[in-house]
Parts: C-alpha cells; sequence; structure tokens
C-alpha cells in the first residue's frame, strides 16, 4: 500500500489550519491489511534498528505530541514493539517537578535526549513549553524568568524567541547526527468524546481517565490555535512535523511505522568493519583448541 505521507507534512513556513487536515484518514488500509502492514514494518524496523545501534553515528528523536485520548500510548506499544529495549526509551513529561523549575524549560528535556545508537521517544515533550503553556500563560510565571512577574508581560515576543530558541536547539541536534521525527496525532473532538466514555463506562479503562482531561477540552479552540501556530513556526526540513490522522488507529500506527522506516531507509546505515578472516580464522582456531 502506497499513501503519499507527503501530504501529512507540514511545509516550512506554510499557513496551518487544522480543519485542512483529516482525522478520519484510512489510507486505503482495513484494520486487517493495517495489522498486517505493522507486522511488516516491526519486522523491518528491528533489522534496521540493530544496524543503526551498531552504526553509532546517528540517534532518533521521536516526538510525539497530541491532545488527551489520541493513542499515544498505543502507538509506541504497537509500532516499538519488535525494538531492541537496549536501544529504545521512552520518556514521558509531566508536570515539572520543583528541581525541574529550578532550570530552564529546555534543561529536563536536553538531559533525556538520545545518545549515538540510541533511539529516543518523546511522549509529550518541550513543546508543551508552546502548548500548554501558551494556552495557560499564568504557568509561565511558576519559571520566575526575569521581566516576566505577570500574564501581561507574555507578550507575542516572548513566544517568538520560544519558537526561535526551540528551533536552535533543533537544528543544533540534527547538524550533530541527531535525526528528528515530530508527529502530531490529530483526533476529531468527536472522537475524542467516545474515547473518554469508553474510559468512564469500561471498568478496566477508568485508570486512564483524569478530570483534567475536561478542562483541556474544554479549552479546545484555544489549543488548536497553538497547535496551529506551533506547527507553522517549527516544522523544519531537518526537524518535520506531520500531522497523523488519530480517529482510526489502525492507520495512526500505519502511518507513523511507515515515516520512521523511510527516514532509516535514507540513512547510509552500516555495520562496522569487521576483524580480518585471519584473526577471525586464527580466533576460531584458538576457541576450538580449548
Amino acid at each position: 500500500m502506497n499513501f503519499d505521507y507527503s501530504k501529512l507534512r507540514v511545509k516550512e513556513d506554510s499557513k496551518v489550519s487544522l480543519k485542512e487536515y483529516p482525522t478520519l484518514e484510512d489510507g486505503g488500509f482495513t484494520k486487517k491489511s493495517a495489522k498486517e502492514e505493522v507486522k511488516l514494518n516491526i519486522k523491518e524496523l528491528k533489522k534496521l534498528q540493530e544496524m543503526f545501534y551498531a552504526d553509532d553515528r546517528y540517534s532518533l528523536l521521536i516526538i510525539l505530541q497530541a491532545r488527551d485520548a489520541a493513542g499515544k500510548d498505543g502507538v509506541i506499544r504497537h509500532v516499538m514493539s519488535g525494538i531492541n529495549p537496549q536501544g529504545c526509551r521512552v520518556h514521558s513529561f509531566k508536570t515539572p517537578t520543583r528541581n525541574e523549575l529550578e532550570h530552564d524549560y529546555f534543561w529536563r528535556h536536553y538531559v533525556a535526549l538520545p545518545q549515538r545508537g540510541m533511539i529516543e521517544i518523546f511522549n509529550r515533550s518541550h513543546y508543551e513549553n508552546v502548548l500548554a503553556t501558551r494556552v495557560n500563560p499564568q504557568w509561565i510565571l511558576n519559571e520566575r524568568i526575569p521581566g516576566y512577574s505577570t500574564v501581561e508581560a507574555i507578550d507575542k515576543q516572548f513566544w517568538e524567541n520560544r519558537y526561535e530558541a526551540i528551533n536552535g536547539v533543533e537544528k543544533h541536534l540534527y547538524q550533530n547526527g541527531m535525526r528528528i521525527l515530530k508527529f502530531f496525532l490529530h483526533v476529531s473532538k468527536e472522537e475524542q468524546k467516545e474515547r473518554f466514555l469508553s474510559r468512564i463506562d469500561e471498568p478496566d479503562k477508568n485508570w486512564k481517565f483524569s478530570s483534567a482531561d475536561l478542562q483541556a477540552r474544554a479549552q479546545w479552540d484555544a489549543y488548536d490555535r497553538a497547535y496551529e501556530e506551533m506547527l507553522e513556526k517549527t516544522s523544519k526540513p531537518h526537524a518535520p512535523w506531520f500531522v497523523i490522522p488519530a480517529d482510526k488507529k489502525f492507520f495512526t500506527r500505519v502511518a507513523v511505522g511507515d515515516i520512521i522506516l523511510e527516514l532509516f531507509r535514507s540513512l547510509d546505515l552500516r555495520y562496522p568493519p569487521a576483524e580480518s578472516p585471519e584473526v577471525l580464522a586464527k580466533a576460531r582456531t584458538e576457541l576450538t583448541r580449548e
């Protein structure tokens, strides 16, 4: 199945309206065919990840941003299930701790970045600092930034500075061997409602529901505007954003897996040089004599 994922990639400096991006796309897949595609992707990803780890020149940062119940955890569980855990980590960022607030907002993310040969998945990320705080600017005051002691002081230039800083950090990381893929899982308000109701009605899913989810849902339009500006300002050739339809979970998982594989295939991955045949033959002789 050949779906054109370039349609989901946010072009640099383009105007973004989330209404123009689908939420219900299935890519021509059914649940059954998508499941088979995910299996194939896992098999190939496992092979390429081993080479990626051995090559030890690149690292990969995968960023997942989404509204509540959009399926981030499911993507991680299904798409990355074949990855060797020694070469892949997942980091979920919660509300900043007191210690984290003693540093700049990027600090806790920077210390979690992947080393060469590693894949790191950020389940939410530094982008919360232009999303959640953009919708709730009073939270910025917890950072105690000089010159911003009131919400009124947090002006348009403040956010432009943050976009510029994030772009600068990501470009620096790219220039030093890190590859970055950013996925916004785009779920509709109607589908989110159904998933919330499922979490409430099914006892084994109750733990997934939080009353705070409803607060963010009440701010839907404000988050729309924050997401749109974030996508406009920070989708770059070296760190692109993809707006992934998320109403059909099976396609979300296929799309993310396909895009990750496309990146791996684009790299000149290779195993490091092996010992010479003579050295290997000598080692074999010594071992067989034991």
